[in-house]
């Protein structure tokens, strides 16, 4: 089959689609910025990547006719308009309408469980896109899961933060709240195994995992595969305003994001019963056991993609990477380095692994201090480190940087600050003539922006000397 997949860079996208292509289908990946799309799904014929905007109609013409699949996993969880119900809504009928044209045969679309009288705002915009969807043209099937546990999976980050970072925690009273988490082994197992089936045609099933368990219960448990002993305390008092700010500053989320999270995590989410476990031969693993799986592919550096990585964790970007590519010159103070290098192979390997827990070589605490002051003025700090740490690819999170650009062969990477700063800025690494080339760009905005410029130029002299130095000066 020849199946459509929305939302190709996001995490269950990239989970997905090697699945599909295991199964013998042909992918058309759907992305609103190629720069971002799977380096490897270029060089496979199996493949096939669009560049289009389902908020853009004139960008959806390129999508072929015969897609006999189409799977909508477009979400904006964390959209900063304060009309993402709307966006959301207006993307679900441009999808709709175009599908309408194909020669789709089934739609699927992963949405919330909603089962309670009230519904949060996010879930409330996801069970109107599942009335949006629906169409006489095509079938449609809809997956509704509440959390989900998988490594890079925000939940997952989320509870490791807390557990790993706070030996007694004083937590709200959401923390009692009931659910049903289910391992994104499952989740996209219930996805592929139910393209083509004409037994779930226009169907909605309610995908959780065995056991119903409260919040403070898979903190316990999380600690307890981790060996490590947790004490939590909830009480009545905590608003959800601060409910948002304890996530925000103990753990790598931001803060609309956390707003976003504690307002769904108020609502008990339990599964309605169905037989979709045995119409899709799928056995759910309990929760700890999801952990434990998530855990081997950390410890392997397996991890295909990462909440992190996706343009809700960004302060700034909007998915076009493009549009950063090309660095300004006119109107921007820059401070330009090069070193002779003694090895250009060790040093483009040393750049590839900069950040996360290798720091960044030189003058770590205060990158750090830069981190925390960011997040004391709402920005995203360096908590979100990196997925992988040797590879670094268009579009990953990268501390509190994003990658613009990288290209082993061109031995380039370019990073855009996601931090908060009154202008932008970028941090350009390249290597020619035997030289690396290190050069961070930054365009101010009004006055506030040439005088933090210039009040932070001394620590820049030292770090940026003290970086390239480790960068260049890497023995043969």
């Amino acid at each position: 089959m020849t199946i459509l997949v929305t939302g190709a860079t996001g995490y269950i996208g990239k989970r997905l689609i090697p699945l599909l292509l295991n199964q013998g289908h042909k992918v058309v990946c759907v992305v609103r910025d190629k720069l971002r799309a799977d380096k490897s799904y270029i060089e496979d014929q199996n493949v096939l990547v669009i560049e289009a905007d389902f908020l853009n109609l004139k960008t959806l013409k390129n999508i072929p006719q015969n897609i006999d699949v189409a799977y909508y996993l477009i979400h904006s969880m964390s959209n900063s308009s304060k009309d993402f119900g709307a966006l959301e809504a207006q993307c679900a009928v441009n999808f709709k309408n175009y599908i309408e044209t194909t020669q789709t045969k089934q739609v699927i679309y992963l949405s919330g469980i909603t089962n309670e009288d009230y519904l949060s705002k996010h879930l409330q915009s996801r069970k109107n896109v599942e009335d949006i969807l629906k169409s006489k043209n095509y079938a449609l099937t809809i997956f509704k899961a509440g959390i989900i546990v998988g490594s890079g999976s925000s939940s997952f980050e989320i509870i490791r933060d807390l557990v790993e970072k706070l030996p007694i925690m004083v937590a709200p009273k959401w923390l009692d709240t009931k659910t049903q988490p289910l391992a994104v082994r499952d989740v996209l197992t219930f996805l592929f195994r139910a393209a083509g089936n004409e037994n779930v045609f226009n169907q909605t099933y309610d995908v959780v995992g065995p056991e119903i368990i409260t919040y403070k219960e898979m903190l316990l448990q999380f600690a307890e595969v981790r060996g490590l002993k947790r004490y939590i305390l909830t009480v009545p008092v905590m608003t959800p305003k601060l409910s948002s700010y304890w996530l925000y500053f103990v753990t790598s989320t931001s803060y609309k994001l956390a707003t976003t999270l504690v307002a769904s995590m108020g609502v008990q989410i339990i599964g309605k019963p169905s037989n979709i476990n045995t119409i899709l031969d799928v056995n759910p693993i309990t929760y700890k056991a999801a952990v434990k799986l998530a855990f081997e592919k950390i410890e392997q550096n397996s991890i295909v993609s990462s909440w992190k990585d996706s343009m809700v964790s960004s302060g700034k970007l909007r998915n076009r990477l493009h549009q950063y590519v090309n660095v300004p010159k006119f109107g921007c103070f820059t401070d330009y380095k090069e070193r002779p290098i003694m090895n250009a192979e060790k040093t483009i390997n040393k750049i590839w692994s900069i950040g996360g827990k290798n720091g960044w070589y030189y003058g770590n605490f205060l990158w750090r201090t830069r981190g925390y002051i960011d997040k004391l003025f709402g920005g995203i700090g360096l908590r979100r480190g990196r997925t992988n740490p040797n590879q670094l690819d268009a579009g990953d999170a990268l501390d509190f940087w994003r990658v613009i650009f990288a290209n082993k062969k061109q031995q380039k990477l370019l990073l855009y600050a996601e931090m908060r700063l009154p202008g932008e800025a970028w941090l350009e690494f390249k290597i020619e003539e035997n030289k690396l080339k290190q050069t961070a760009t930054f365009r101010p905005r009004g006055l506030w922006g040439r005088l933090y410029w210039y009040s932070v130029w001394p620590f820049h002299g030292l770090i940026f000397s003290g970086m390239i130095n480790k960068l260049a000066y890497v023995e043969n």
